[in-house]
């Protein structure tokens, strides 16, 4: 009887795809007869995980229709719910103290409900329509997998609040509401038809990975070279000056310090064939968008960080106007990257806008090395780095001689390497 199971098992034949040589349904297994599903089970999982690593891999307009789009977006969303269960189980290695501090838990439980309900609804749909059903059922997945780990409802309890972490909080809240914003926004005003999933996406992703992930570092080590490095510069009367100010004045005013040291720290990248190598990583970027300004060298993002929040802490700013000035760099540091056609008329003299950047970032001749300013255009006009052209917009983007490589861990390692 075995033996004639076993024949039969061989003669079955090789599913179309993701199948097995001499793929059965049964097997022995120490005498004991199994259904051999899982065998099936895992060659598909391994042919659907292929195409979801192509997907990954691949760039340009996603069709639509077919279920791609809605399918990717619950992919995203569900992944997204997946990171956010963890971070509930694990909030003192996977959140960030100076955030975790402010939320509102209910709120963020409601908004991980919901989440899941959209992506779980979207992916299931696309499932019962037949609409590309191995990419909703990945989507699917991952939304069972985060609500078997207990979904919105992982309970917190007290934890110590001094341990080494990482931002996954930030990732997810800067991804999910970044995505949603600048996205919509450069659909509404786009000044180039591109694509969302545009060539060499996948290393300004790995960068904003990376660069959200180690956000405990960068504070820690900033915090500490701008204490052990300007602490004796630090003057009471100062400070108690800046904090009396009105809170519109002082925050113009932290602006306008913190964009004085861009300006000359971001000169020197380019005027410094040492530090231009590290920012030559920013610059190779070859398309405009949300996410090209995530495309920064480590060491230029910490160095950076240092020397802007030197002034700062020097100063004596208060928390409110603090904060309120870590969200205009925020928008800035975004928006002025982004594939939007605004100029803002004569305002963009005055302050930083997309057109202003996009210039900056340009191959054409008469933009190299100017427009340094993050956030008032003035500086630039000031010191005589403005670009003058009669063209609104650049042709193209990226490092004369196109000599940056492409990929994060090559970038990471470009500035140490020989020239050729």
């Amino acid at each position: 009887m075995g033996k004639t199971r076993r024949q039969d098992a061989q003669q079955e034949q090789e599913p179309e795809r993701g199948g097995v040589h001499g793929a059965a349904f049964l097997v022995d297994l120490e005498g004991t007869w199994w259904p051999v599903i899982v065998e099936e089970t895992f060659s598909r999982l391994a042919f659907m995980l292929e195409k979801i690593n192509r997907l990954s891999e691949s760039h340009g307009h996603m069709p639509r229709g077919v279920g791609v789009v809605s399918g990717v977006f619950a992919l995203v969303l569900g992944l997204l719910c997946l990171l956010g269960v963890l971070a509930f189980h694990f909030p003192a290695y996977l959140t960030t103290p100076e955030l975790r501090r402010g939320y509102d838990v209910a709120g963020l439980r409601q908004v991980l409900f919901w989440s899941m309900v959209v992506a779980g609804g979207i992916s299931l749909g696309n499932i019962v329509l037949g609409r590309v059903r191995w990419l909703s059922a990945w989507a699917f997945l991952s939304v069972v997998v985060a609500a078997l780990m207990g979904g919105h409802k992982v309970p917190v309890h007290d934890f110590a609040d001094h341990t080494p972490y990482i931002g996954l909080d930030w990732f997810i809240l800067d991804l999910l509401g970044s995505s949603l914003i600048f996205i919509f926004i450069e659909k509404l005003f786009p000044l180039r038809r591109q694509a969302v999933f545009r060539a060499e996406w996948q290393t300004d992703f790995h960068h904003f990975i990376v660069n959200h992930m180690v956000v405990g570092f960068i504070l820690l080590a900033t915090n500490l070279l701008v204490h052990k490095l300007f602490g004796w510069a630090v003057r009471g009367g100062v400070q108690s000056q800046v904090e009396g100010l009105p809170f519109a004045v002082e925050l113009l005013l932290i602006i306008l310090v913190a964009d004085l040291v861009q300006y000359w720290t971001h000169r020197a990248y380019h005027e410094v064939p040492m530090l231009w190598r590290l920012h030559a990583v920013h610059h190779s970027v070859k398309s405009m968008d949300w996410l090209a300004g995530s495309r920064q060298h480590i060491i230029e993002l910490l160095l950076t960080r240092t020397l802007i929040l030197a002034p700062i802490y020097v100063l004596g700013f208060s928390k409110e106007v603090i904060d309120a000035y870590i969200v205009v760099v925020g928008f800035q540091a975004v928006f002025n990257h982004a594939n939007v056609s605004v100029r803002l008329g004569p305002l963009r003299y005055l302050i930083v806008t997309p057109n202003f950047h996009h210039w900056h970032h340009s191959q054409d001749q008469e933009a190299l090395d100017r427009n340094y300013a993050a956030h008032y255009a003035f500086l630039d006009y000031l010191f005589g780095t403005a670009v003058k052209s009669d063209r609104e917009w650049p042709s193209d983007y990226g490092v004369l001689g196109d000599y940056v490589p492409d990929g994060f861990w090559k970038q990471l390692a470009f500035p140490f390497r020989r020239k050729d």
